[in-house]
C-alpha cells in the first residue's frame, strides 16, 4: 500500500482487504459527504422524538429489562453517558492495536449508513480518533455477543466522553489527559447516541476480517508444507491427478490438487519413487480433500464477514422516511458465532493433518529416513521434541475448536435469553489460526530436514523455492541445537511472507 492511500467510507463498499489496510497499514479514513446526509437527517428526527413523548426504545426508555421505564425529558442525554460508563465493565487483556482500529473502522461504517441516529460531530470525532492513531483501551473479555458486544464498544465509546483510558504511540494514558493535549473538548451525548455507539457486532467482526485474511496465506502455506513432506517421505503423485478431483468437484479440493501439482512439477524425487506404491497415508494422500474442505469453509466465512463488515447492527434502527424506530434483532451475532465457530474447526484440522504428516517424517519406521530426522541418533534426539510441540498445540486447539455459538447463556433479566457468544467464537478462532501456523512453521522446518536426506535428487520448482527461503534461516541439523530460535525464524519467515513469495516467484500465483 503507497502511503498516504485513503479509504472512504459509505457504510455499504467496504472490503475485507480494506479493513487490513486501515488496523495495519494505518491508511487514512474519510467519511463520504453524501452518507452524512443521511446521517444528519437521521439525527434530526431523533432530536424531534426526544423532544416529544412518543415511547420509542433508548430515546425516553431504559435497557433491555428496562425498558419499560419511561426517561423524563430532561434526564434523556444522562441516559446515554450513563448507558456507556455502566456497560464499560470488561476484564482481561486489553485487544491489540490492530484490533482495536478495526473494531472503530467498522463501528464508524456501521454508523454512516443513516440508520443510527447519532450525530455527524460524533462521527467525525470516532474518525478523528482512528487518523489520530488515538486507540481506546478494550479489555478483550465481557461480550456475549448480543445485544452485540455492549461491554467492549461501551469501552470504546466512553472514551468520547473523556473517560476510561487510551493508547497513543504504544503508551497507555487516561482519555482526559490526551484530550487536553491535542485540544479536543470531550463530547456530550444526545438522545440515541450512546445507544448506537454500544450496540452491534463490531467487535467480533473486526477479529472475524483479520483473522480471516491471514487465513487465506496460511492456506497457501499449508499446501506448501504438505508438499515439501510428500517430497521428503518419496511420496507418489497418482492422489493429485486432475481426473479423479474432477469427479468430486469441490472449489477447494481442486484448488489444492492443482496447487500440489505445480509445487511438486518437475521433482525428480517423484519421478525415482513413484513406482514403489500405489497410494500413501491419509495425511498424504488426502491432503486435497481435507486442506480443500477448509478452504470452502473459508470461503464461506469470507461471504458472511464481507456482509457483516456493511451491516447495521444496532437497535432501534431509525428509517427516516417512514418516521419510525423499529426495535430488531440485527444486535445478536449468531451469523458471526456459527461462522467464527466453522473458522475454528476448519483452521483446527490443517492443524490436525499438519502434525500427522510430521509424525510420519520423524517416524523412522513409517519414513525410511533416519530416526527423529538426526545422524547418530540416541547421542542426538534430532525432531524427536518439536513433534511432541505440534502434538500438544493441536491438542490445545481440540479443546478450543469446541463451538461457543452452542453455549448461550440468559442475560438481563431473561429480556435477553438466547445469546450468541460470538465475541468469544471470534477470539478463539483467532487463537486456532495462530496455533495452526505454529504447526505448520514446524512441519516447514521438519520437512526441509527430511527433504535434504534425498540431496542427490531435485525436489520440485516449487518445494526447491520453499527449501531454499528456509535454509536462508535455518542450517541443516548434523546434531542437537538449540531449536526454539530456529522455528522462530521460520514463523518470521511465514510471517513475512517470504516463503509464499519465493515460490509464487518460481511457480506462479498459488490459488
Amino acid at each position: 500500500m503507497e502511503h498516504g492511500e485513503v479509504v472512504v467510507l459509505d457504510g455499504q463498499s467496504l472490503t475485507i482487504e480494506d479493513v487490513v489496510k486501515v488496523a495495519r497499514n494505518n491508511a487514512k479514513v474519510e467519511l463520504d459527504p453524501h452518507a452524512l446526509e443521511a446521517v444528519d437527517k437521521a439525527a434530526s428526527l431523533v432530536n424531534e422524538w426526544a423532544s416529544g413523548n412518543e415511547v420509542i426504545y433508548g430515546i425516553n426508555t431504559g435497557f433491555g429489562d428496562l425498558a419499560t421505564v419511561p426517561i423524563s425529558r430532561k434526564d434523556r442525554r444522562q441516559l446515554q453517558e450513563n448507558l456507556l460508563k455502566s456497560h464499560a465493565c470488561g476484564v482481561g487483556a486489553p485487544f491489540d492495536e490492530e484490533t482495536v482500529r478495526a473494531i472503530m473502522l467498522l463501528r464508524i461504517n456501521t454508523l454512516i449508513r443513516g440508520y443510527s441516529g447519532i450525530r455527524v460531530s460524533t462521527l467525525q470525532r470516532l474518525t478523528e480518533y482512528l487518523n489520530l492513531g488515538i486507540h481506546p483501551m478494550i479489555p478483550s473479555q465481557g461480550s456475549v455477543g448480543s445485544s452485540g458486544d455492549l461491554c467492549p464498544l461501551s469501552h470504546l465509546a466512553v472514551t468520547l466522553l473523556g473517560l476510561g483510558e487510551v493508547f497513543y504511540k504504544g503508551r497507555r494514558q487516561s482519555t482526559a489527559r490526551l484530550l487536553r493535549k491535542f485540544g479536543m473538548e470531550p463530547l456530550h451525548l444526545e438522545a440515541k447516541e450512546g445507544l448506537a455507539l454500544n450496540n452491534g457486532t463490531t467487535v467480533m467482526t473486526a477479529i472475524a476480517a483479520l483473522a480471516l485474511y491471514d487465513s487465506v496465506n496460511t492456506l497457501k502455506l499449508a499446501d506448501i508444507a504438505a508438499s515439501l513432506s510428500l517430497e521428503a517421505l518419496h511420496g507418489v503423485p497418482y492422489a493429485f491427478d486432475e481426473r479423479t478431483h474432477a469427479l468430486r468437484p469441490y472449489h477447494g479440493q481442486m484448488t489444492v490438487a492443482s496447487n500440489i501439482r505445480k509445487l511438486i512439477f518437475g521433482s525428480q524425487i517423484i519421478e525415482k519413487f513413484k513406482g514403489e506404491r500405489v497410494q500413501d497415508a491419509y495425511s498424504l494422500r488426502c491432503v486435497p480433500q481435507v486442506h480443500g474442505a477448509s478452504r470452502d469453509a473459508i470461503e464461506y466465512i469470507w461471504d458472511k464477514v464481507s456482509i457483516e463488515i456493511n451491516a447495521v447492527t444496532d437497535n432501534p434502527l431509525i428509517f427516516v422516511d417512514d418516521r419510525m424506530a423499529i426495535s430488531g434483532g440485527n444486535f445478536h451475532g449468531q451469523p458471526m458465532a456459527l461462522a467464527m465457530d466453522f473458522f475454528g474447526i476448519a483452521m483446527a484440522e490443517i492443524a490436525n493433518i499438519s502434525e500427522r504428516r510430521v509424525a510420519r517424517l520423524v517416524d523412522s519406521s513409517l519414513s525410511g529416513l533416519p530416526p527423529f530426522l538426526i545422524n547418530e541418533s540416541g547421542l542426538n534426539s534430532g525432531f524427536m521434541i518439536p513433534q511432541y510441540a505440534a502434538a500438544s498445540i493441536v491438542s490445545e486447539n481440540k479443546v478450543l475448536a469446541h463451538p461457543s455459538s452452542v453455549d448461550s447463556i440468559p442475560t438481563s433479566a431473561n429480556q435477553e435469553d438466547h445469546v450468541s457468544m460470538g465475541t468469544y467464537g471470534a477470539r478463539k478462532g483467532r487463537n486456532i489460526l495462530d496455533n495452526t501456523r505454529k504447526v505448520l512453521s514446524i512441519e516447514l522446518f521438519s520437512a526441509a530436514q527430511a527433504l535434504d536426506f534425498s540431496i542427490l535428487l531435485k525436489p520440485g520448482l516449487g518445494t526447491a523455492a520453499a527449501h531454499r527461503m528456509i535454509r536462508s534461516a535455518v542450517p541443516f541439523l548434523k546434531h542437537d541445537d538449540y531449536l526454539y530460535p530456529l522455528i522462530r525464524r521460520v514463523q518470521e519467515l511465514m510471517d513475512r511472507s517470504e516463503i509464499l513469495s519465493a515460490v509464487e516467484e518460481v511457480v506462479g500465483p498459488l490459488d
